[in-house]
This record gives structure tokens, sequence and C-alpha cells, in this order.
């Protein structure tokens, strides 16, 4: 596996690319233009800029996390024609940079759901916790209230440009159904796969984030059934899965080890994170380590390691310890842990296959 770090950019980021560099094994970052608005064509400037950031720091960009999707496509509007021109626009410039992967997700309005950004732990620390009821009872735009207020920094899949028009979004996507928004999907896979493989970029969708409907809007990519469905649709190598074991997780029904054995051929990068999930439907982000959570870890990496997965790997959200400030999830230190947790995994099992050989 090709371990890499989630970065968010120069003076969006608390987190230097030096600091990342000192973490060992790790070659890269997962990085994107945050201040591009959905649908819009990423610059080439811009993007060779971030290039000569991390380069001279000793890192790759080979991965791109997120290349975001307007809502125009996910609603399957006329409009959509625009924006998936530009969007592979953007591919074909990322290209000329070498990036290999781009992560991206098909969830309507919202990206990923919390209740909490910083819920206390017993053991001082805090997470990002999700409240199943709290969901249920409240409006969205307390929600957005909620995050909008709790950072200084922009929160990917929460931009002002895309929420200031929360209303409208929730009417149109009141006439939207799952049916409607997997025919959307293949509409921009379609369109998007053969430019992408053209390029030698692989697309790599995230899961939903919880794997099931919230405020009522429709989700898809939620369990083994769907993404088996989602890589039919357009059945091609460069047609992939950014197969995050946290977001799957929230849903104890979810076999993550034996989807990564499933998929592991069309697998193109890694989230490795760990949730502890309750009987009413909260969860909680944990360490990485499998005790402390209720996904296998374990067996993830030894799912990846068995499969020979040469893809790549970052450790997922983490939680915020030892007094650090900085973005929901995305602190240094305990990211660093779960980066050595996973090595010590992987390079135990690679022992013990040398050993039996």
């Amino acid at each position: 596996m090709r371990m890499i770090v989630r970065w968010f950019g120069k003076g969006n980021d608390t987190i230097e690319l030096g600091h990342i560099k000192q973490i060992p094994g790790v070659e890269g970052v997962a990085w994107a233009l945050h201040d591009v608005p959905a649908g819009e064509v990423w610059p080439e400037d811009n993007i060779l800029e971030v290039k000569k950031q991390v380069e001279n720091n000793g890192l790759n960009i080979d991965v791109v996390e997120s290349v975001n999707i307007h809502e125009d496509i996910k609603l399957g509007l006329p409009s959509r024609e625009q924006y998936i021109n530009n969007y592979i626009k953007t591919i074909e410039n990322l290209a000329k940079a070498g990036v290999k992967v781009i992560c991206y997700n098909f969830m309507p309005v919202f990206d990923w759901t919390r209740t909490e950004l910083f819920k206390g732990m017993e053991d001082g620390s805090t997470a990002l916790f999700f409240e199943n009821e709290k969901i249920k009872k409240s409006d969205p735009m307390e929600l957005v209230e909620m995050i909008s207020n709790n950072s200084s920094f922009t929160m990917p899949g929460w931009e002002p440009e895309r929420l200031e028009h929360l209303s409208k979004l929730f009417e149109q996507y009141k006439q939207v159904t799952e049916e409607d928004l997997w025919s959307n999907l293949q509409y921009f896979l379609e369109r998007v796969i053969p430019v992408a493989k053209e390029n030698n970029i692989k697309m790599a969708i995230h899961p939903d984030d919880p794997p099931w409907s919230v405020f009522g809007l429709p989700r898809i990519i939620t369990n083994r059934e769907n993404i088996k469905r989602f890589l039919n649709l357009v059945d091609d190598p460069y047609n992939g899965l950014t197969l995050c074991s946290g977001s799957l997780g929230a849903n104890p029904n979810n076999n993550i080890a034996s989807m990564v054995r499933e998929f592991s051929s069309r697998i193109h990068f890694a989230h490795i994170r760990n949730v502890k999930t309750y009987e009413n439907g909260d969860f909680i982000e944990t360490s990485h380590r499998t005790d402390d959570g209720s996904v296998d870890i374990y067996n993830i990496v030894k799912g990846y390691h068995e499969s020979q997965f040469s893809g790549y790997v970052r450790p997922d959200h983490g939680r915020h310890i030892w007094g650090e400030k900085s973005r929901p999830g995305y602190g240094l230190y305990d990211r660093a842990l779960g980066i050595m947790y996973l090595w010590g995994l992987w390079d135990s099992f690679e022992r013990f296959k040398k050993k039996s050989q």
C-alpha cells in the first residue's frame, strides 16, 4: 500500500507539509483546490502551484480529494452538460500535472454529516459524532449553522456557495428518487470515464457518509450490493472506489473486510478509520485501533494485504488529542498514530508471509 495524508492547502490547514513528511512511510498528500466552486474548471496555474509546494517537501500529488460534482449533474438538469464539460477539462488539467486518482462523491446537498464536531470522550480527547435522533428532529439549517460556526477553515462538502441555496435544493430533490440518482450517476460516468481512461486517471467514488438517507435525501453508495451495481454501470477499471471503512462502517451490517477482498481490483484509494456504533444509530469516531471501535481494522488491513493491494491509502479522520487545535477530524497527532498502527499491521502480515514461503 502507498500511504498518503489528506492536506487542505497552505493557509487552509494547521498541518505543515514538512511535518507530514516526518511521518514514516508517507509519500504524498490527498489535496484539492478548495477555493474553486463545484462545477468550475480547475486552472492549470493553480494546480501547478500546489504541485510545486508539495513536491518541494518531498511528497507527491498523485491523489486529488475531491473534485466536487455540481448539484445540477446529480439532479440531471439540462445545465449538467456544461458542468460535465468543465469536469472533463479539470481531469485533463490534472493529468498534465501527473495526478493518478480523483476521489469524488455523489451525495445530494451534503457531503458528510455529523451533529457534533468536538464531542468529548472519556479520555479527554474529542471526536466527530453523529446523533441519530438529533438528525431526525432537527432542521437542516441548524446543522449548517453548527458546521459553519465551528471552523475558521473551509469545510469540504459544506461550501457556502452550495448551502446558500439550501431551500431550493431540497425542493428540487423532492422530485428525485434513488433510481433517478442512479440514472444521473450513470450519465455522468459514461461521459467522464472514457476521458479519465484516456488521461490515465482512475476515478474513485467515495461511499455516502453516513450510508443511509439523511433529511429524506436519496443516497445510493451505501452497501455491498449497491457498490457492485455502481461498478457495473460502467464496467471499466478506471471506474473504481474510494473504499472508506468509516463511512460504510457506521452501518454494522456492512462487512468492509469482505468488500475489500471482493472489490480489491477496483479500489483505487482506501480510507481506513474506525467508528464506535450504538444500537440507536449513533456513532462516534475513535482511534484507528481495532479494539477501540466497532470496525474490524485488523481484518480490513489483512484483506488488503492478502489482495496484494498496491493502491493509495490514508488514515481517515482522527480524534483531537494532546490539546491540538485543528480542523474537525484532521489533526496531525491522531492520524500519525493511525498511520503507525496501519503500518504495524501491514508489516506483521508481510513478515508472516515471508516466514511462510
